[in-house]
């Protein structure tokens, strides 16, 4: 039994690997643990309390993985509920499609009765208000929403540095392979943006037979690189885990032009082997990691490998107006 999550996972790693020892469904250890990400207010990436898009909305994106079925479930853009993930899993549990959006994810979510509640916490809020005072122009503040949004979205938003989406990936008491995912996305991010977390095959991909992978960060690059399935497809092609994340990053090395910036690639093997590397990365980029024979989950630096000249942080949107005693 293995579990890896991300530096925001945090607060749900106890919960899933005390569930996975205990013997239950890695699915439901996995989905577990996310919830409580959701739910945990100091994240600002991920759940209740994530950055708001352009339009002051929290949008939420979340997916869900059975390695052993290959079934997925997703949800994208999902306004006005609590737990994406487990909008997700139910995609996965109730429906023949794999992806809802929009109004369609709200509404499947409004079916299934899950939980509903106000995202928008007090600092993002205030956050954002100082963002529209500040950089909205006056013309643009009269007639708002209905103003272009391009530049806006182009000068406002930055991923969070180090701090963004939560991935648990793991095996159970009984082999299976599974993954999950959820964010906010980018904070000021152009209404309806979906990074990779919602996406199988570039956030989250798992297959029992050969292993798991999932990335946070810049979701654009994992997107055109298609970079989870490609970890577990070079796996199935042979090669240990640790090759086949350094092959993934090769691939990044080959994206020209639109947003490059920093991704984390977790993976995991059949065998319990494991590997994170940060991508761009900074010293503070860690990961949680939990396997039978630890008492406890426990925190380890992930290998930084820079593809960038200047991966440089850059100041973002939520960092210059959030409140600093928040």
């Amino acid at each position: 039994m293995i579990i890896v999550t991300n530096n925001e996972g945090r607060s749900g790693i106890p919960a899933t690997a005390k569930l996975l020892a205990q013997g239950l469904a890695g699915l439901d250890a996995i989905e577990a643990g996310v919830r409580l990400v959701e739910a945990d207010e100091t994240v600002r990436t991920v759940g209740r309390g994530g950055w708001p898009n352009l339009l002051g909305d929290v949008e939420l994106d979340a997916s869900m993985m059975d390695g052993t079925t290959l079934r997925t479930g997703a949800v994208g853009a999902l306004t006005g509920f609590l737990h994406p993930v487990s909008v997700a899993r139910q995609v996965l549990e109730r429906l023949p499609h794999e992806l809802l959006v929009g109004e369609g994810a709200k509404r499947f979510a409004t079916e299934i009765a899950a939980e509903a509640g106000e995202l928008l916490m007090p600092h993002a809020r205030t956050a954002w208000q100082r963002w529209f005072n500040d950089e909205v122009s006056e013309r643009e503040r009269e007639q708002w929403p209905n103003v272009p949004m391009t530049d806006l979205c182009r000068h406002a938003i930055d991923p969070e540095i180090g701090r963004d989406t939560t991935v648990f990936i793991g095996q159970d008491r009984q082999g299976n392979i599974a993954a999950g995912t959820s964010t906010s996305g980018w904070g000021w991010k152009y209404p309806g943006r979906l990074g990779d977390s919602p996406i199988i095959g570039a956030g989250s991909y798992a297959d029992t037979r050969y292993g798991a992978c999932a990335c946070t960060g810049v979701g654009e690059m994992s997107i055109r690189a298609g970079t989870a399935r490609a970890v577990v497809l070079y796996m199935k092609m042979g090669m240990s885990v640790d090759e086949a994340v350094y092959e993934a990053v090769t691939d990044m090395r080959a994206l020209k032009g639109g947003l490059i910036g920093r991704v984390t690639i977790h993976a995991i093997d059949a065998a319990g082997g494991h590997k994170v590397v940060a991508v761009n990365g900074l010293p503070e980029n860690h990961y949680w990691i939990w396997h039978e024979g630890l008492e406890m989950p426990v925190s380890r630096p992930a290998e930084i490998i820079a593809i960038s000249e200047d991966p440089a942080p850059k100041p973002t949107a939520h960092r210059r107006y959030e409140q600093m005693d928040l």
